[in-house]
């Protein structure tokens, strides 16, 4: 599948709402944060502009979305400019990224991973932390695939589960 990276796009609204009916239809846990975007497109993606800013949040994050040649979005990747709190730290890291649900099991986890390192490259950073559920080994197989070093595993008050801490040195491109 041929997809393309983009920044949030008002003009990709069609593809972002079927990708929130995808999580909908086949995974609404995990989607449940996207569905905010049915309300106020608009709204949601200047949000998403203004947290790579800096503007709101904790720490600026940059958002990417895989869009594939019909504008359907099919993934999603966020990047956090860096950890200062011990939350993000020990429980989030820097890149966290999500698949449509129909659309897994293609390797557009490792084309959301790619982008998000090529983002961390172009921000300076050097070095990125990932966190993976252990029982989600599509993720830290993806994870791994991109060069992930596994440091620790231990198990997070926040979502309540072990989780795999992993760490990938980045090298200019």
């Amino acid at each position: 599948m041929n997809v393309f990276v983009s920044r949030p796009d008002v003009a990709l609204q069609t593809g972002f709402l079927q990708m929130v009916d995808d999580y909908e239809a086949y995974d609404p846990g995990n989607g449940s944060h996207y569905i905010t975007a049915r309300s106020d497109f608009v709204a949601y993606v200047q949000n998403l502009h203004e947290d790579e800013r800096g503007l709101i949040g904790v720490v600026p994050c940059s958002h990417r979305w895989l869009v594939n040649s019909d504008a359907t979005i099919v993934g999603v990747v966020r990047i956090r400019h860096q950890l200062t709190t011990a939350f993000l730290a020990n429980e989030v890291g820097h890149i966290g990224y999500d698949v449509s649900p129909s659309q897994r099991g293609h390797g557009l986890g490792v084309v959301a991973l790619h982008a998000g390192l090529d983002r961390a490259r172009e921000l300076g950073l050097t070095q990125v932390i990932l966190y993976a559920d252990t029982d989600n080994p599509a993720s830290w197989r993806t994870i791994e695939r991109c060069t992930g070093a596994l440091e620790s595993e231990h198990y997070s008050p926040h979502y309540q589960c072990l989780v795999r801490r992993y760490r990938i040195l980045l090298k200019s491109k």
